[in-house]
């Protein structure tokens, strides 16, 4: 008896598993089967659905538009507009920002750069493709596998489009990328240094600076570097990075501490070779 009760609720997670796929596949046929049919007459119809895409797309309506663009793309396959349909199918996922949207969107723009390299907007791709990633990424605390996805769509785009019209937004989102990144590796080394544990911390930021020697928190890599390498009786390795601090920020919560650390160092009596300071 209790086998056969197996079965019958197996039975019945089937039946009910297969009526949500037909409810999800029922939505589907409606969503690509939007109002607006291609009146009749109309010498355009893949201008005309494409139009009416890119209207619904401009109003945030992301279902609608992205059902108009799908009827270009899988409809009119010799259709001029075809390419810019398939971007604006993977802005509609972009523009939802849902987590499995975003997995959808960057198949699109993944799939429109390898079917249309050199398009017109290609650049355009490319950037969007990072934007994907971009917006997946993850606190500086957790995880950053879509922070270095970002990074390498980015850094492809500087790369490959030095003259595109987007390389103004592109390069202010590669600085916020890297800087979550670094930001990332930060948080490690200071977690090092307040747990005294300066070989760690020292060896962190001197491959953030290495690294990434522009990040925007550097101020205070140079502060917690130099800080970590006077605990470990170093303070002629660490006077330079209190005054690069000092040289490259005017404002920074670290200034008046630096400053104070610098004239501390130069104060103490110069060491004789090969003896460490006390």
């Amino acid at each position: 008896m209790a086998d056969w009760n197996t079965v019958i609720k197996n039975l019945t997670s089937a039946v009910r598993l297969c009526a949500a796929v037909l409810a999800l596949a029922a939505a589907g046929a409606c969503a690509s089967n939007p109002r607006g049919i291609v009146p009749a007459g109309t010498t355009e119809p893949d201008k005309f659905l494409f139009d009416k895409g890119t209207d619904a797309l401009t109003a945030k309506k992301w279902l609608t538009s992205r059902a108009f663009f799908k009827q270009v793309v899988e409809t009119y396959t010799a259709s001029p507009y075809r390419p810019d349909a398939k971007l604006g199918i993977g802005d509609t996922y972009l523009g939802e920002a849902t987590s499995e949207a975003l997995v959808l969107a960057i198949n699109e723009y993944t799939e429109f750069l390898s079917f249309y390299p050199t398009n017109r907007r290609a650049d355009y791709a490319q950037y969007k493709l990072g934007m994907a990633h971009f917006k997946q990424m993850r606190l500086p605390q957790r995880d950053q596998t879509e922070t270095r996805a970002a990074l390498k769509e980015f850094d492809t785009f500087v790369t490959r489009y030095p003259a595109s019209s987007l390389m103004p937004e592109a390069k202010a989102k590669l600085r916020e990328t890297r800087d979550r990144l670094s930001e990332a590796d930060y948080q490690v080394g200071y977690f090092y240094w307040r747990q005294k544990w300066y070989p760690g911390s020292i060896d962190r930021f001197k491959a953030i600076i290495k690294e990434d020697p522009a990040f925007t928190g550097r101020d205070r890599v140079y502060y917690y570097l130099a800080d970590s390498l006077v605990k470990v009786k170093q303070p002629a390795e660490a006077l330079p990075y209190f005054e690069r601090l000092v040289k490259e920020f005017e404002q920074s919560e670290l200034l008046i501490l630096a400053q104070k650390r610098i004239a501390e160092l130069k104060a103490q009596p110069a060491q004789p070779p090969g003896k460490p300071s006390t």
